[in-house]
């Protein structure tokens, strides 16, 4: 009974988390959500599904992990997603529909009096009103020392200095909006009218410093006038009024209010674009097919960097692993000498960079290789009176990139190594020294051959790990120096992964549609070295009998 009463809670939950989805706007993410509740409560209450509760939980965290963020990346890269085509089509237009423009033709002064337990704001515009009326102060600006709009709109308000007839300058037009809590700072609308019309007689106005402490209430009020346009503080003594800058067509284009010209959706480049093809952000998110691709591998601006980045890529990490395996196995076989002292010791010496966090060791290698202050540069100026330029010269970088890195990396391969020299037969050895062989004899005859093949998997993964190595490059060399011919941002030194991180985040467009179909290629290649470990390691082949 008890377990029925929870699963009926259990589905009313997720039932309530999947129309929460819906009702926020993503009807897709609602229904794979109700898809996967659906199952995951089929599998739980169903007895012929009994044994695949125990599967259930890990193969829902390697879809939802693994195989979303993959079609979700791969999806990406088919589209235009980028910092000006965020949203969708909808939103956009949305967006674009909100926008509003000030009117700099007219500014109302305002000032703020009292009316009972609240308070009304008065609005007054007009060349010869351009002052604010007097304060409580009475120093007011200049201005009069009657009290504003007392009476209507042919209150006694000053005309303009120095005017020969005043009685011929147009009236001021003076509008009051009606009563204002302004205790919180929430958004407020109210109308207004004019002041002869409303029967409301304004007192004198409060000081300033009542403005200044209601400031942030006066701010959330939106004054609507009656030919339909809006207006917001502008300053402590100022409204400007706004309208809507754009209005939807029947045919689904949009009007232009403040330059009159039509807008119509392009949904080859996802902008509202106008009749002479400027484009209007924000755009929208487009299907573009294999656009990104192409690109990659026909566009110049695209394919120069690309390639020298891809071949750097492989390069460094071809050179990493190669580096990693020599000083790896040279040590090992050093450490497994039988008449070296201390060799416990030696060991947890040359297992400390393994042991120490990567950031940590990068940061720390970035401030020795300083060329001003760094410790490396100040023993090569006193040896040989040189300071080489570790990070401008894009030589010199890649080098420092590959030490720092084979620091980090051989104590895996060194321990790798001394794992599987104590799976070889002693007898081995022995009946070589009684032949005479060497050391030399040793590793090349009997070492080597009997570890190549089970260390062949671990470099295959160790050179897959290197072709995303992001850590190491961003913090030691950000990719710099950078590349001179290029307009995408992209360095001597940067890897696909981070090269694509550039694209994604540090680029003025952020072009996230690009950045996704250069990780999918990189997925490719990683998955290609997957296979290849399987291979090696015969993962798959069943045994001969």
């Amino acid at each position: 009974m008890l377990s029925r009463i929870g699963t009926v809670v259990a589905a009313g939950l997720a039932l309530l988390v999947v129309y929460q989805l819906y009702t926020g706007g993503a009807p897709v993410l609602a229904a794979a959500c109700a898809g996967g509740l659906g199952l995951g409560l089929f599998v739980y209450t169903s007895r012929g599904a009994y044994t695949y509760r125990y599967l259930f939980p890990g193969l829902s965290a390697i879809a939802l992990f693994i195989v979303l963020p993959i079609i979700y990346t791969v999806w990406i890269g088919f589209t235009n997603y980028s910092s000006k085509n965020l949203l969708t089509f909808d939103h956009a237009t949305e967006a674009l529909l909100g926008e509003v423009y000030q009117r700099d033709t007219v500014r109302y002064q305002f000032t703020l009096h009292a009316d009972g337990d609240q308070f009304r704001l008065v609005l007054r515009t007009g060349e010869d009103d351009a002052a604010p009326p007097a304060e409580a102060s009475g120093s007011g600006n200049g201005g009069p020392d009657a009290a504003p709009g007392a009476g209507a709109g042919s209150t006694g308000s000053p005309g303009a200095p120095g005017s020969a007839a005043p009685a011929a300058a147009p009236r001021p037009s003076v509008f009051v909006t009606g009563r204002l809590a302004l205790a919180a700072t929430a958004e407020q609308r109210v109308g207004v009218s004019p002041l002869a019309t409303s029967g409301f007689t304004p007192g004198e106005a409060l000081p300033l410093k009542e403005v200044i402490a209601h400031r942030d209430a006066i701010k959330a009020v939106v004054v609507k006038f009656p030919d339909g346009t809006s207006a917001a503080m502008e300053s402590l003594r100022e409204f400007t009024p706004y309208q809507a800058r754009y209005l939807r067509n029947p045919d689904g284009s949009l009007t232009d209010q403040k330059t009159h010209e039509r807008l119509a959706p392009n949904f080859a480049t996802g902008f509202y674009e106008t009749p002479g093809g400027a484009q209007v952000t924000p755009g929208f998110r487009v299907s573009v097919g294999a656009a990104n691709y192409a690109q990659i591998f026909t566009n110049p601006k695209f394919r120069g960097p690309f390639l020298r980045v891809f071949a750097w890529t492989v390069v460094f990490a071809g050179l990493t692993v190669v580096f990693t395996l020599v000083l790896g196995m040279l040590l090992a076989e050093l450490l497994s000498w039988e008449g070296l002292r201390f060799a416990g010791v030696y060991r947890v010496l040359l297992f400390l960079p393994y042991a120490v966090p990567g950031f940590i060791s990068i940061l720390v290698f970035k401030g020795l290789f300083n060329r001003n202050f760094g410790e490396i540069n100040l023993i090569l100026d006193a040896l040989l009176g040189m300071r080489p330029d570790w990070i401008g010269n894009a030589m010199l970088a890649r080098v420092m990139i590959l030490i720092v890195n084979t620091w980090l990396g051989y104590p895996y391969i060194m321990l790798m190594c001394m794992g599987l020299q104590k799976s070889i037969p002693h007898d081995l050895y022995e009946a070589s020294a009684i032949a005479g062989a060497g050391p030399v004899t040793n590793f090349v005859k009997i070492t080597w051959p009997l570890i190549r093949k089970p260390l062949m998997p671990l470099l295959v993964s160790s050179f897959a790990f290197n072709f995303n190595n992001f850590v190491l490059i961003y913090l030691l060399t950000r990719g710099r120096p950078d590349f001179l011919d290029t307009q995408l941002p992209a360095g001597e030194t940067d890897i696909l992964v981070s090269y694509t991180y550039r694209i994604a985040f540090e680029d003025s467009g952020q072009q996230f549609g690009l950045a996704a179909a250069i990780s999918t290629i990189i997925f490719a290649v990683v998955a290609i070295l997957s296979i290849v470990n399987l291979r090696l390691t015969n993962a798959n082949a069943q045994d001969k009998r």
